[in-house]
């Protein structure tokens, strides 16, 4: 891929993203969404591997179907109350439409299914780029549209997302897969205080970007495809397989690291609004997250490669490392102690 064709569909992504966040208008949404849809179709398919080629098929068929029921559902609403506000949304059934579409694009369960073979059939950049910046558009139209949506039934997607993100990345093996349903997770965290407190769903997505950015970043540096190239990492990289661990702890959410604030604050906010069980729940589901996250980090710096292997190992690494890694390592461990400021800007 050129660095032309690159710097493209770069620029189309953000501009797609900002289009969407900064819309009052369905049409303008949906524009904005399409934009980023055909902007990261190309990075997808930039190795021209059949697993790519495969992944880049699947991403546009769910995308293009979960584009055309949220426009089908501000159509459904303008028909009715003869708005195209998004904020004006008010009919039962385009509520509904407009809840499965946005589950569809962020990968809530149980339209979870295209994700994790999405991821794994990507490089790690664009990986990165499906699992930060592509989820920004469905979650502001979530959070401006959350006061007309069932909170119920939000919930309920919510808890089976925290679920089976813990559970079905128990057995993998590929890291790209395991961040997948580690995605799958975190957003199952978001959507479920999302009617209660939106301002604390947009502070969690802001720490997950931050720590899934870091992680992402040190796998591509080490070429980090599975578990055993990983245990491998620690030898050539001690310091970044270090930093690595730590951040992976801060994604499982342990403190005094940066993830355990936004679970913390969630459990807090949901304990306020009467909904203990609801939090209780939640809290012994993000156990089974919490499993894979510590095998990772076992892998990464505890396990060293056995001597006689029939596998390759790659000794060299990239010759150009990444200079965000450091700075995003250290926001993603060290923001706990700022938390009230963090509370009052936001």
């Amino acid at each position: 891929m050129t660095p032309l064709a690159k710097l493209i569909s770069t620029s189309s992504i953000f501009l797609g993203t900002t289009i969407t966040i900064t819309s009052s208008h369905w049409m303008t949404a949906w524009i904005g969404l399409e934009i980023n849809t055909l902007s990261i179709i190309p990075l997808i398919s930039k190795s021209h591997h059949p697993r790519a080629i495969e992944a880049t098929t699947k991403y546009f068929l769910v995308q293009a179907a979960a584009s055309a029921l949220l426009l089908f559902s501000g159509m459904t609403n303008a028909w009715h109350t003869g708005q195209w506000d998004i904020t004006q949304l008010s009919y039962p059934p385009s509520c509904a439409l407009l809840t499965t579409a946005i589950a569809i694009k962020l990968g809530l369960t149980p339209f979870h299914f295209w994700f994790p073979e999405v991821l794994q059939g990507s490089s790690f950049t664009t990986a990165l780029l499906l699992s930060t910046v592509m989820k920004l558009p469905p979650t502001t139209i979530l959070l401006i549209t959350s006061h007309s949506l069932n909170s119920t039934l939000l919930t309920f997607m919510s808890i089976m997302s925290i679920a089976l993100g813990g559970w079905t990345g128990l057995n993998q093996t590929q890291t790209r897969k395991i961040m997948a349903f580690s995605s799958i997770s975190h957003i199952g965290w978001m959507t479920i205080i999302i009617t209660h407190n939106p301002k604390l769903t947009l502070l969690t997505f802001y720490i997950y970007t931050l720590m899934t950015a870091s992680i992402f970043l040190s796998m591509n540096t080490t070429n980090t495809m599975s578990l055993p190239t990983l245990m491998a990492s620690w030898t050539k990289t001690p310091m970044l397989s270090t930093t690595l661990m730590l951040t992976l702890l801060s994604l499982a959410g342990l403190p005094p690291l940066t993830g355990f604030l936004p679970k913390w604050l969630i459990i807090q906010e949901l304990i306020k609004q009467e909904l203990t069980t609801t939090a209780a729940i939640i809290s012994l589901l993000s156990l089974l997250s919490l499993f894979f996250y510590l095998r990772l980090a076992y892998c990464s710096t505890i396990t060293l490669p056995p001597n006689p292997s029939n596998k390759m190992k790659q000794w060299s690494t990239k010759t150009r490392t990444n200079t965000l890694i450091p700075t995003l390592t250290s926001l993603s461990t060290s923001l706990l102690p700022l938390t009230p400021m963090m509370l009052t800007t936001t």
